[in-house]
């Protein structure tokens, strides 16, 4: 594009907006474009405004309800055509799909996809992965720029026939927001009463089954001297199990290392106050949260799945555990537990990748090139 466009940013919900896309929004208003973000109605959404952005509305769903999904569809066409964009990005498997077919059927001159994981490497039934495989091969046939953010689901993108010239784009923080922080750590730990030779597991993401809640819960009861930070809340959207009972049978066996915090504007503090992040995720996309956790300096637990694979050098920057195991993981939280020279080395070559990889205003750029190009 060798001009200053109208882009609609389209998403599923307010906390994806807020969290993922709000940084690209800012960059393309930089370079001249109009941005307006589009998603489901959120409270999340005042911090966008407060930024001056338009955000749009519409009844996204996150469900797989083919009358929900009608409307949410209906609804993006009747927008699209009167906001007449130049440009749609469409985010995340459900709402990418509606976001593209709709945006072919009002003849938008440019298409771009953006994968934070896909839908078919989700746990479910074969007939629900196929589905949303054969889903996302038609949504690729209208897509012209196609991202994904981790670089092996840009290989399966261009294996499957999904689209053949699918580009890894990375995700990224910013490092002068997640970083090293002596006085955060010392405040935050003075406040919770956490000495300070303490051992502080955190885990930071929303509360639902697949991110591996239970499998930590049950790992750290094995793990002395040591308690768990547990950041985040469950979305209105979110569905599955609930876990009211893992934590409830958590709290009697840890009691008071147990510590659920909630939705926390201050992650990058928690993170500096803390020693080793855990994500014990079933399937992810390439977790913002392990590159917050890095570029604050600590050692990160993670699943060998695709997405903390790529960002996780074993041995290195942290340690890798087979997802849906709490042996293994118990392991590994005790290992680094017990060796705190073991955690400095890592944390410190974790973030010097992180900034390598994942600074914030590289991969912005980065997106903001192959759009325009």
């Amino acid at each position: 594009m060798d001009r200053a466009v109208k882009i609609l940013e389209i998403t599923n919900v307010d906390f994806s907006l807020r969290h993922f896309l709000l940084p690209l929004m800012q960059g393309l208003r930089a370079r001249g474009h109009e941005v307006v973000g589009v998603c489901a109605d959120g409270a999340l959404l005042a911090e966008v405004r407060a930024q001056g952005f338009r955000v749009e509305t519409p009844p996204m769903a996150r469900s797989l309800s083919p009358a929900a999904q009608m409307r949410s569809f209906l609804a993006l066409v009747r927008l699209i055509r009167a906001e007449r964009p130049d440009l749609v990005h469409a985010h995340m498997p459900i709402s990418g799909v509606l976001a593209r077919l709709a945006a072919r059927l009002c003849g938008v001159r440019v298409i771009a996809y953006t994968c934070h994981g896909f839908l078919f490497n989700q746990p479910g039934s074969r007939i629900r992965r196929l589905a949303a495989l054969v889903l996302e091969w038609v949504a690729g046939r209208v897509t012209d720029r196609y991202f994904t953010v981790s670089e092996e689901e840009a290989r399966d993108a261009r294996r499957l026939g999904l689209h053949k010239r699918a580009v890894g784009i990375g995700n990224g923080r910013s490092p002068s927001v997640f970083r090293p922080d002596p006085a955060a750590r010392a405040r935050l730990r003075a406040a919770f009463g956490v000495r300070d030779r303490r051992v502080v597991v955190i885990v930071v993401s929303r509360l639902v089954r697949h991110k591996g809640h239970p499998e930590l819960l049950s790992a750290m009861s094995s793990v002395p001297d040591a308690e768990l930070w547990v950041v985040g809340e469950r979305l209105a959207s979110d569905h599955g199990e609930s876990l009211d009972a893992a934590f409830a049978a958590a709290e009697t066996t840890l009691g008071p290392a147990l510590r659920r915090l909630g939705y926390r504007t201050d992650i990058a503090a928690l993170l500096a106050a803390s020693d080793i992040f855990v994500l014990p995720s079933h399937f992810e996309g390439l977790p913002m949260s392990v590159i917050e956790a890095m570029l604050c300096g600590l050692p990160v637990i993670a699943t060998d799945i695709s997405g903390p694979r790529e960002q996780v050098v074993p041995g290195r920057t942290g340690l890798l555990v087979p997802p849906r195991t709490i042996a293994p993981l118990s392991a590994a939280l005790r290992r680094l537990a017990g060796d705190a020279a073991l955690r400095a080395r890592m944390g410190e070559a974790g973030r010097a990748r992180a900034l390598a990889l994942y600074d914030e205003a590289e991969v912005v750029a980065r997106t903001i090139a192959l759009l325009e190009s």
